[in-house]
């Protein structure tokens, strides 16, 4: 699961992805100019739970990160970072929200609005072209006899090209089982999670106008947003005491770093959930898929356990935080056993039962 860090030149890609991974674009780039990176998943719950069982090792969830070349404003140029952009699950889109003399914008001016349909236009031209191209295909098997009946596939992609053309994005599209396999493999970007990632200035960091504005001109795009000041946040990864950056997030009135906030945001748009297991040795959060059931997210342990599953051990994480143990939830009732086909919620403490 990897996501794509994509913008304009000077957005602050490189800048955030230093922050979240570590890896200094600077040093790292190959010849091809994407840069990758694995991130932890800067989870509350398992620093709460690590607290509680004290354990020898503490393991969070990651997430992995691809820095893009930077978009131009030639669409042709585009081409290949277009391509590039069909291997990652997530397009986190870098907009530049602050102001700043010194750091040249390629429209001489900070428009992140004006930005934004810049790049949405770029992805929808992409789809619009392969559906076309596609469809003209089509058209010319069917006139020959004795072809593949692809009547089905001609029919969704005439909706899909009508939405493109509405200039909708296709997440937006309800796609149906039928539908997802008769376009599997298709290079549609606008199909794939979309995060934008408002890069803002130092003194707007408890401002939210810039915020708003995007959030409602987005709302029916379906997309994730978080805004960050990578300039603040820079100095908050240069304090290494804890009590230092909880007094430089008082002096700012806000309540915790963004880059933390963003890879939860970032963890969400890939369609992910964390269930933890616990105890001496080891709190660990496990990644699963959204709607996983209790015998494959025992799978991602070892494959084993879902072979041979018998019952889940159930947990819920705000029972044992507001009960204080293991002990003190069983003793409540709230301990549970669940089935192969119980679908695992986001923050579930498991442990599993299983025979091979």
């Amino acid at each position: 699961m990897l996501i794509g860090l994509l913008g304009l030149p000077q957005a602050g890609k490189k800048t955030l992805l230093r922050l979240l991974t570590h890896v200094d674009a600077r040093v790292a780039a190959p010849k091809d100019g994407a840069v990758p990176g694995i991130c932890p998943v800067r989870d509350p719950r398992v620093d709460r739970l690590a607290a509680m069982y004290r354990p020898k090792q503490v393991t969070p969830a990651t997430i992995q990160y691809l820095l893009m070349p930077d978009l131009t404003k030639d669409s042709a140029k585009n081409q290949e970072l277009l391509k590039a952009l069909q291997l990652v699950d997530v397009l986190a889109l870098v907009v530049r929200g602050f102001p700043d003399d010194t750091v040249f914008h390629i429209d001489g001016s900070v428009d992140p609005l004006r930005d934004i349909e810049m790049v949405q236009s770029e992805l929808l031209l992409n789809d619009l072209l392969f559906v076309e191209k596609r469809l003209e295909r089509i058209a010319k098997e069917q006139a020959r006899r004795g072809g593949t009946d692809r009547t089905k596939e001609q029919a969704l992609l005439t909706a899909v090209q009508a939405h493109l053309n509405d200039n909708r994005p296709l997440r937006t599209l309800p796609w149906g089982a039928a539908d997802q396999a008769l376009l599997r493999g298709a290079p549609l970007l606008t199909r794939k999670a979309f995060l934008i990632i408002l890069n803002i200035g130092e003194a707007d960091v408890q401002d939210r106008r810039l915020r708003n504005t995007v959030e409602q001109r987005m709302a029916q795009h379906h997309v994730h947003l978080v805004q960050v000041s990578a300039k603040i946040e820079e100095e908050l990864s240069a304090l290494e005491d804890p009590a230092e950056r909880a007094a430089f997030l008082t002096d700012l009135g806000i309540a915790e770093s963004a880059i933390d906030r963003l890879t939860r945001v970032s963890y969400d748009a890939l369609g992910l959930i964390s269930y933890f297991t616990v105890g001496p040795d080891e709190v660990r959060a496990w990644t699963v898929r959204r709607g996983a059931s209790a015998a494959e997210a025992g799978g991602v342990i070892h494959s084993d356990i879902e072979r041979g599953f018998i019952r889940a051990e159930l947990i819920k994480y705000d029972d044992l935080i507001a009960l204080g143990s293991e002990q003190a939830v069983a003793g409540a009732g709230k301990a549970q056993l669940k089935g192969k086909e119980y679908i695992v919620e986001d923050g579930d403490i498991l442990g599993f039962r299983f025979n091979v």
